[in-house]
C-alpha cells in the first residue's frame, strides 16, 4: 500500500536541527533546546529524574494536579520535598516563595507549573524568578500550557528547563515536546548519579550524543509526522505572529469570563481573580445543586463540537472547563461554549440571559 503519510523520505538530522532552532526562537531562548520524542510528560519526568536526587532539598508549587504528580516524581528520586500549596482557585505570588526559602534556606531546586489547564490558573513567573534566582535555586518550569497563550521567556525569567507541548495553545501535535536547559541544569544532570543514561527518559543521552556531536547524528528514528506536524504549527505561528496569537487566547480569556458572569444561572468563575486567569482555558464553578459534569454532557449533547470539559477526578463535580485554545481561541468557539451552556443551565430550569452573555463577551474581545 502506499500513501503520501507513509512513503516519505526519512526525516534528516539538518531538518530536525532546523526545527529545534525555531523552537528557540519561539521562546527567545539561546539555551539549548531538545525536540523529545513522545508527549510532553517524557522531558517532565526526564528533567526531574535527571537534575534531582538525596541531596536535593525541592520547593514544590502546588497549583493543580501537576504539581502534585512534580512532588511525587522528586520524592521518588530520593529529594527531601517541600510543597508549597495554594487553592486552585487563585495562583502562587513570590511573596509566597520568598517565604518559602526563608524558613527552607537549603532549597536548592523549584519545580512550578506556569499556567495550570486543569484549574486555569496562571502564575507570575517572572516575579517567581527573580527570587529563584536571588537564592541560586535551579528553576524548573511546566510551560506546556502556556506557551502559545501568554509570554514564555526561558532566559529572561531565568528558567533553567522550561518544558513545553505543541498540544494547547500552539495548536499542534501531542506526540512531541520539548525543553530548553541552561549551562547549569546541564551541569546539575552531569553531577547526578542518579541521572537515567541509555534510557528514553535521558537528557544527558541528548546532549552528548546529539548537541556535543554538532547535531549530525540522531538517537534514533523520529516521529517523522509529528516532527512534520510541530514545524508546520511553528511555521503557522510565525506567519501569524506570535503576538498576535496571544492576544487571540486572551481575548477568549475575556470574552469566556465576561459572558460567563453575564449568563447567570448561578455560573461564575473559578478562578476569583481575572489577573490570576490562564488564557488557554477558563475554568468555571457549577452552580450550587448542578452536578459539573452532568451539565457538561448535556451542553454537548446539544453541541459536541463546543470545546467543553468537565474538571478531572473530584472536581469533576464543581468545575467546567472551556477549553479555547488553538483552533478555539475564537470568537465563534466561545459563543458557542456560552450557547451550550446557557441552553444546557435553562433546561434545568435556571434562570439565564444568553442575549446578555453573548453581548458582553463580544464586547469583552479585544
Amino acid at each position: 500500500m502506499t500513501h503520501p503519510f507513509l512513503d516519505l523520505a526519512p526525516l534528516t538530522a539538518a531538518r530536525f536541527a532546523s526545527v529545534e532552532d525555531r523552537v528557540a526562537r519561539l521562546l527567545d531562548t539561546r539555551q539549548d533546546v531538545v525536540i523529545t520524542q513522545g508527549e510532553a510528560l517524557l522531558p517532565l519526568e526526564g528533567a526531574i529524574r535527571s537534575t534531582a536526587g538525596p541531596g536535593t532539598t525541592a520547593l514544590n508549587v502546588i497549583t493543580g494536579p501537576y504539581g502534585q504528580t512534580f512532588g511525587d516524581w522528586l520524592r521518588d528520586c530520593g529529594a527531601t520535598v517541600i510543597d508549597l500549596a495554594v487553592p486552585f482557585h487563585t495562583a502562587v505570588t513570590a511573596e509566597q516563595i520568598r517565604a518559602a526559602f526563608a524558613e527552607h534556606p537549603g532549597i536548592d531546586f523549584v519545580s512550578l507549573v506556569h499556567a495550570e489547564a486543569a484549574t486555569g490558573n496562571t502564575n507570575p513567573v517572572a516575579e517567581i524568578g527573580e527570587v529563584v534566582r536571588e537564592h541560586g535555586a535551579l528553576f524548573y518550569l511546566d510551560a506546556v500550557a502556556s506557551v502559545g497563550a501568554e509570554p514564555v521567556l526561558p532566559d529572561a525569567w531565568g528558567v533553567d528547563l522550561c518544558v513545553i507541548g505543541a498540544q494547547k495553545a500552539m495548536g499542534g501535535p501531542a506526540g512531541v515536546s520539548a525543553v530548553s536547559v541552561s549551562g547549569r541544569a546541564w551541569a546539575r544532570m552531569a553531577a547526578n548519579p542518579r541521572a537515567p543514561r541509555r534510557s528514553y527518559l535521558s537528557l544527558l543521552d541528548w546532549k552528548e550524543r546529539w548537541i556535543d556531536g554538532g547535531r549530525k547524528a540522531l538517537l534514533h528514528a523520529p516521529a517523522q509526522l509529528e516532527m512534520l506536524a510541530l514545524e508546520a504549527c511553528v511555521e503557522r505561528i510565525e506567519a501569524e505572529g506570535l503576538e498576535t496569537v496571544m492576544a487571540r487566547h486572551a481575548s477568549a480569556a475575556a470574552a469566556t469570563r465576561a459572558g460567563a458572569l453575564a449568563l447567570g444561572g448561578g455560573l461564575e468563575p473559578y478562578v476569583h481573580e481575572a489577573r490570576e486567569a490562564a488564557p488557554v482555558a477558563t475554568t468555571l464553578r457549577a452552580p450550587s445543586g448542578v452536578v459539573a459534569s452532568e451539565l457538561v454532557a448535556r451542553a454537548l449533547a446539544g453541541d459536541p463540537a463546543a470545546p467543553l470539559a468537565a474538571g478531572g477526578g473530584a472536581l469533576a463535580k464543581e468545575m467546567i472547563r472551556v477549553n479555547h485554545y488553538g483552533a478555539d481561541a475564537t470568537p465563534g468557539a466561545v459563543r458557542g461554549s456560552l450557547t451550550a451552556l446557557g441552553t444546557a443551565l435553562a433546561e434545568r430550569g435556571l434562570d439565564v440571559d444568553l442575549t446578555g452573555a453573548l453581548r458582553a463577551a463580544e464586547q469583552a474581545w479585544r
